[in-house]
């Protein structure tokens, strides 16, 4: 077995951090260095879908770049896969288990054709050239994207380009995507896409899924939300422990599933909703809600 995966026969958490400290260099000599990240621990198994959420500043698009070796700890310890992220020997590696999706999907094409940029990654992986194109035909399979495979990526709309930046990452091979608001600048429609897209993906796959983002109705997908504040781990649950907390989440200046808030107002009111809604079936489907006559 791999010693880097797994002790004693037990597969290690995809990424681990112990006492996580990043710190951003003073600009000015007499200012003190900005601390983002404030000794965060963390462990994240092996296939699951964890939401990350936080208002602007909060350091969970900074702990993002940690798990890409993007940027390295100020003080304490990431593993990736077992690897430590601080080793240079380990980036290579690193970089080939965790792959990044950004919010900009115009940002990251870096070819004219649509399956020459999802063939990028892989051959700057030294992947043969056959592997590569059973990499590149699956990839786009696997995101519903063949039928452009050989249209120009400037064509497509927002959310087609994020999921050929997904299949880009796909082609790589990774056991954990970290998607860092990748539907920000997406319409409603795109957003559906690309969330049903990595929802599938882990689904079917087992793929590890780490997303960040504002939006809670994504965040409610999710098996874990993590909420991050002031550069700390501040909550830690399921979605439906998480969003049970609507008077803590507004404190903390972020909110809940719009259906949660309204069955949140139902239930405060005196209807007798028996549990924390997460999605406008389960409203339909609560008997408080089926028994009114409309």
């Amino acid at each position: 077995m791999d010693s880097a995966r797994t002790i004693s026969g037990v597969d290690l958490p995809v990424i681990k951090s112990e006492h996580l400290t990043f710190e951003y260099a003073a600009y000015d000599e007499n200012e003190a260095p900005a601390q983002v990240l404030q000794g965060i621990d963390l462990s994240i198994e092996t296939g699951s879908f964890v939401a990350i959420l936080g208002h602007n500043g909060s350091g969970k698009s900074t702990l993002a770049k940690h798990f890409n070796a993007l940027l390295t700890p100020t003080e304490g310890t990431l593993w990736i896969k077992g690897k430590d992220t601080k080793d240079p020997a380990n980036l290579w590696d690193i970089r080939r288990s965790a792959g990044m999706l950004f919010q900009n999907p115009d940002n990251q094409i870096v070819a004219s054709i649509v399956e020459e940029d999802v063939a990028f990654g892989p051959e700057n992986l030294g992947v043969p050239s056959g592997e590569i194109r059973k990499r590149v035909d699956d990839a786009l399979a696997s995101v519903g994207m063949s039928e452009y495979a050989t249209s120009s990526p400037h064509h497509l709309s927002g959310g087609q380009k994020q999921r050929v930046g997904i299949a880009g990452v796909l082609a790589m091979a990774p056991s954990c995507i970290v998607l860092d608001e990748p539907t920000a600048m997406l319409d409603p429609s795109g957003r559906k896409e690309v969330l049903d897209t990595v929802s599938r993906l882990n689904r079917e796959t087992g793929m590890t899924v780490i997303l960040i983002t504002h939006f809670m109705e994504e965040a409610a997908q999710a098996s874990r939300i993590i909420v991050m504040e002031a550069g700390k781990v501040v909550m830690d649950d399921t979605p439906r422990k998480i969003f049970s907390n609507v008077e803590a989440m507004q404190q903390l200046g972020l909110g809940v599933p719009q259906i949660t808030a309204l069955a949140h107002e139902l239930k405060r009111q005196g209807l007798p909703i028996s549990r924390t809604i997460l999605t406008v079936d389960e409203f339909l489907q609560e008997p408080a809600i089926k028994g009114l006559t409309l």
